[in-house]
């Protein structure tokens, strides 16, 4: 048996298939491309899901690879067993063999026996594998052809050994390897009641696709039988180097070891090491993928492993901001493997320490707010309403609350907590379940030839028409509808480009076509008609050529922009969205923060420059594999055919896309951004006008700065210095009156303790401060206290139609009265409600035509409780 690292490891694994003919095919991103059910990328096989599917083709039969994976969150979630197992990752990478239609079951069970006994010698002894139990043709394979003897192959009957794609679709029976890593470590071998201990460790799965189950449940065999294989690198690495825990591993020691210096921690045994040193493999991963953390879907998944692995720094004892300092250390143990580590180290960095840093201060607010409920808390339960807000709205994690009360004596309502946890997830579904019945879309059959990246103006024929979801054969005068052709220059809406308008021309009249989009491959023209428009017509179709012309310079200008951002910005910026029309463009992309003023002077500069190069556009139909070569950048989750459209402007950028452009980037004229601002999190826009439109823009800003310069007399040279000083004038004149109003009101508030009365031995004082802002109420309040010692004060004042109420009750006598039972009581009376602590509380009200009934109450109310 060989000690290797685990470098070493992935890399003899590669290279003992590709000794076996199979293409080495690099890791695929964490965000799967071709598979909008799944969060992470999960396995190795997923980024050949279409290749089994017989979706797409491949130049190779063979593959190999080592597919880094995502297990936290979705169906696969392990998180919360990360750090406390020996073998629960968030991260983790999957060693990978597969044939698409060429070997199958012998060659798999003899590749995968030759590399553990042969290449990495494990001993033949320590080795069991288990068969789907009806498989006899893996159970010969293995026992005649490969030797095993009969008691080191175990039968499995159940879903354990027989993989599929879904409920329907591609499966068949699988046969998995186990190790025995011995006698002195407790555990049975599988299908035994003692399958679930340490001893018998599965560490590599041969999936066998063999059939075509139905929605009947029946099982056609394949016409092409597959193979799909994997084996985590972190289990054959333990069984390698002689360790039991996966984290024992030399790649997780040394993270182990760098997350202690970082966090101060002395005991390298601390299971918070653990979490750490495994949570900044996947969280490195997912941003050098693209997500950035966010309250949704993948980014949500990030930013709660994020928190987590702060969380247990805290608990180390690391001081600031700390988890962003591993980065280079992943970097040195798996930047080989995985260059684009190294390439967005710094990218990385920033946004683990921005969100780590937030984090910190969304802790310190949640325990403010916590330790400002606990004073109102009757009993020793902190509410599950109460657990919940502070998780929903402060991510504030119910264990740390719970850690919290623990400190006080005090407990939380964990089911309380778990209700309004199921209440959300409840919603969460309903809110995810999409009201479209697509079977009751329009649908063709037919297929329209796009005319128009060449022509303004093209004849084709009418093969389709609908009226109101209905397929007809006529539209008669005035009736709207939906005119399908054979072929066309009308542009349909796609890839962020909206659909063209203009004019189909007929014997019997013309058709006025408001817009045009995709019926799967027909082209649809939405419009009305004037005249008449049967199927079969000739059309003479004529775009409106005025509005295409301003549509493709905002189209190409969003390409320019692109590449400018990622210059400027970094690579990490990627397309998010786009909306292209004839007025303006609108990009959205992902960066992790604000774009700053200067940062937007660059981009602008840098694209008006691009565009004054004036290189001509090039485009070019090549295969996907071709075009990514090139270095075509394509956008993640988007699904592109064998044969894709590249475009390419100069030496600057080159993009997969079927829209339509200018001829030459100078003809663009000029590009202005207009606004720039946060969608979502880690998802920037920026919207931008191009052409005359650009320049109506600048003229209509220029035109806004002259009349403000008129307005403090001044011209456009002037207008910043005269505009300051207004300001700065302003504000003294707010400071002195802000001074005037605390002396107006300290000078009523003296008056006011002439009214101060007793009741039951308590000193009340109760008044309609009219005049007096009710931001100046509480500043009031607290210099009344002071002066009155001990008592209780009532205040109110209407403003037009509204009325501001204050409490305030000193410390000594919170026991007896509160402040918010006052203001309520009197809040009742104006129409409104109100809160706030013991000693100190405020309402609001409509109607101030009971305001002195309200504050004459206040008497009685107090002697009633004294």
């Amino acid at each position: 048996m060989q000690h290797m690292t685990t470098a070493q490891i992935r890399q003899q694994f590669l290279d003992f298939f590709a000794s076996k003919q199979h293409q080495i095919v690099p890791s695929s991103s964490l965000i799967p491309g071709n598979d909008a059910t799944l969060l992470f990328n999960n396995a190795g096989m997923v980024q050949f899901k279409d290749v089994f599917l017989g979706a797409e083709s491949r130049p190779y039969s063979r593959a190999t690879s080592s597919q880094r994976c995502v297990r936290a969150g979705g169906k696969h979630n392990d998180l919360e067993n990360v750090g406390y197992t020996a073998r629960h990752h968030t991260f983790f990478e999957m060693l990978g063999n597969f044939s698409f239609g060429d070997y199958f079951k012998q060659d798999a069970i003899k590749f995968a026996w030759q590399f553990l006994t042969e290449t990495v010698k494990l001993p033949q002894e320590k080795l069991l594998v288990t068969i789907y139990h009806d498989d006899e043709e893996a159970f010969n394979i293995w026992h005649k052809e490969v030797g095993l003897s009969e008691d080191r192959i175990i039968r499995i009957a159940t879903s354990d050994n027989f993989w599929s794609m879904g409920d329907t679709g591609p499966c068949g029976p699988c046969s998995e390897i186990f190790y025995d890593h011995g006698e002195e470590i407790w555990g049975g071998p599988p299908g035994s009641p003692e399958e679930d201990g340490d001893r018998f460790i599965e560490i590599w799965n041969l999936v066998f696709m063999q059939y075509n189950r139905h929605a009947d449940g029946t099982m056609e065999p394949l016409p092409k039988q597959s193979v799909d294989t994997g084996m985590g690198l972190e289990r054959i690495a333990a069984i390698l180097q002689g360790v039991h825990s996966n984290y024992e591993i030399d790649l997780f020691q040394a993270l182990i070891a760098a997350a202690a210096k970082v966090t101060n921690a002395q005991d390298l045994n601390d299971k918070s090491l653990r979490v750490v040193a495994d949570h900044i493999r996947s969280c490195a991963f997912l941003v050098s993928d693209g997500v950035m953390p966010s309250n949704e879907g993948r980014g949500y998944v990030l930013r709660r492993i994020i928190r987590r692995a702060v969380r247990h720094g805290n608990k180390l004892g690391a001081k600031g901001a700390f988890f962003y300092k591993l980065v280079a250390a992943l970097i040195e143990q798996m930047g080989q493997a995985y260059p684009e580590l190294a390439k967005q180290q710094e990218i990385i960095e920033k946004v683990l320490r921005i969100e780590e840093e937030q984090f910190g201060k969304t802790l310190e607010r949640g325990l403010a707010i916590l330790e400002e409920s606990l004073t109102d808390i009757e009993g020793d339960v902190i509410p599950g309403d109460l657990v919940f807000k502070l998780y929903d709205t402060y991510g504030f994690p119910a264990d740390l609350t719970a850690d919290v009360a623990r400190e006080r004596f005090m407990t939380i309502d964990e089911q309380g907590f778990q209700e309004c946890m199921a209440v959300q997830r409840k919603q969460a579904q309903q809110a995810g379940k999409f009201g479209a019945d697509y079977n009751q879309q329009l649908k063709s059959e037919k297929h329209t030839d796009f005319k128009g990246y060449d022509s303004e103006h093209y004849t084709g024929t009418v093969v389709e028409l609908f009226a109101e979801g209905q397929s007809v054969s006529v539209l008669e005068d005035g009736q709207e509808g939906i005119a399908i052709l054979d072929r066309t220059p009308f542009y349909a809406e796609s890839g962020g480009q909206v659909g063209d308008t203009g004019v189909l021309k007929v014997a019997g009249g013309e058709f006025v076509v408001t817009n045009t989009t995709k019926l799967g491959n027909a082209f649809a023209h939405h419009g009305r008609v004037q005249g008449r428009i049967g199927t079969n017509d000739k059309a003479e179709a004529t775009i409106d050529a005025a509005r295409r012309d301003s549509i493709k310079k905002n189209h190409t200008a969003t390409h320019i922009l692109h590449e400018t951002l990622r210059q400027i910005l970094g690579d990490h910026v990627s397309q998010k969205g786009s909306l292209v029309d004839p007025e303006r463009l609108r990009f959205d992309f992902s960066h992790f923060e604000a774009v700053t003023k200067d940062e937007l002077r660059q981009i602008e500069r840098a694209v008006n420059d691009e565009i004054r190069r004036n290189f001509a556009l090039e485009t070019e139909l090549m295969a996907i594999d071709e075009a990514k070569a090139k270095g075509a950048m394509a956008l993640f989750g988007e699904k592109y055919d064998d044969e894709v459209r590249v475009v390419t402007i100069g030496d600057y950028s080159i993009e997969l896309c079927g829209g339509t452009h200018v001829k030459r980037a100078g003809d663009i004229g000029l590009f202005k951004i207009v606004s720039e601002s946060g969608i979502a999190a880690g998802i920037r826009r920026i919207e931008a006008v191009t052409g005359a439109e650009a320049v109506a823009y600048v003229s209509e800003q220029e035109q806004q700065l002259n009349d403000v310069a008129a307005l403090v007399k001044g011209d456009s040279s002037t207008v910043l210095e005269k505009v300051t000083a207004l300001l700065e004038k302003s504000k003294g004149l707010e400071k002195q009156i802000a001074q005037l109003n605390d002396k107006l009101a300290s000078a009523a508030g003296a008056s006011l303790l002439d009214s101060v009365v007793e009741v039951n031995g308590i000193k009340l004082l109760v008044a309609d401060v009219a005049g007096t802002e009710s931001k100046a109420l509480r500043g009031m309040v607290d210099d009344l206290k002071t002066k009155i010692g001990s008592g209780v004060i009532a205040l109110g004042v209407a403003n037009g139609d509204k009325v501001s109420l204050i409490a305030g009750v000193t410390k000594d006598l919170t026991g007896k009265v509160k402040a918010g039972e006052l203001v309520n009581h009197m809040a009742a009376q104006v129409g409104g409600k109100g809160g706030g602590r013991p000693d100190m509380a405020q309402a609001g009200g409509t109607q101030p035509e009971n305001l002195s009934a309200a504050l004459e109450s206040v008497t009685s109310w107090l002697s009633e409780r004294s």
